[in-house]
């Protein structure tokens, strides 16, 4: 079965509101991944444009209810279809030490009977792009702004490929706090 073939099917799985077989989760996990390498950490979005936050309840893709992973699914496969069309940006809750406490681990567990879907997720929360700049006028981040970062190309610079650390730029941009 093709890619594109693939990703069709999938998107209409995730239309009713049921997840992937595992198999199928990791290959898309993997297929985007393998797209979220070539963006940036300030991923450049033009108009017109349609900004959707609190996608989950309060904001996060996943930690907010019983379909967690039916939502990322859904996201992931929109995002495996039009590439260039969808951006996604990782908030707080997009971390392997939040969703052990907040409920997505747990889901996954339940779901598929292992840990491995979590797993495959999470490999991509460590590559969501950080921030998104429309028309190189608007900046969207999911938490705020860090003391630490003065320029764009700063946040530009950060590694993101890696957990949530507790404190410093990368954590202010994706948590806010006061």
């Amino acid at each position: 079965m093709t890619e594109a073939s693939c990703i069709d099917r999938w998107i209409e799985i995730s239309k009713d509101c049921k997840y992937l077989p595992e198999n199928d989760l990791k290959r898309l996990c993997d297929y985007v991944c393998d797209l979220l390498l070539e963006e940036s950490n300030v991923q450049p979005v033009s108009t017109p444009v349609t900004v959707c936050g609190d996608i989950h309840g309060q904001g996060d893709f996943v930690d907010r209810g019983y379909f967690s992973l039916e939502t990322f699914t859904r996201l992931l496969t929109l995002k495996a279809k039009w590439p260039d069309r969808i951006t996604l940006l990782r908030g707080n809750h997009e971390s392997r030490q939040i969703t052990q406490v907040y409920g997505f681990y747990d889901e996954c567990q339940t779901k598929y009977g292992n840990a491995n879907a979590w797993r495959y997720c999470t490999k991509v929360f460590d590559l969501l792009t950080v921030a998104a700049i429309i028309d190189e006028k608007i900046l969207c981040v999911h938490g705020g702004l860090s003391p630490d970062v003065k320029t764009i190309d700063q946040i530009r610079m950060i590694e993101r490929a890696q957990e949530i650390p507790h404190k410093g730029a990368f954590c202010d941009i994706l948590f806010l706090t006061f």
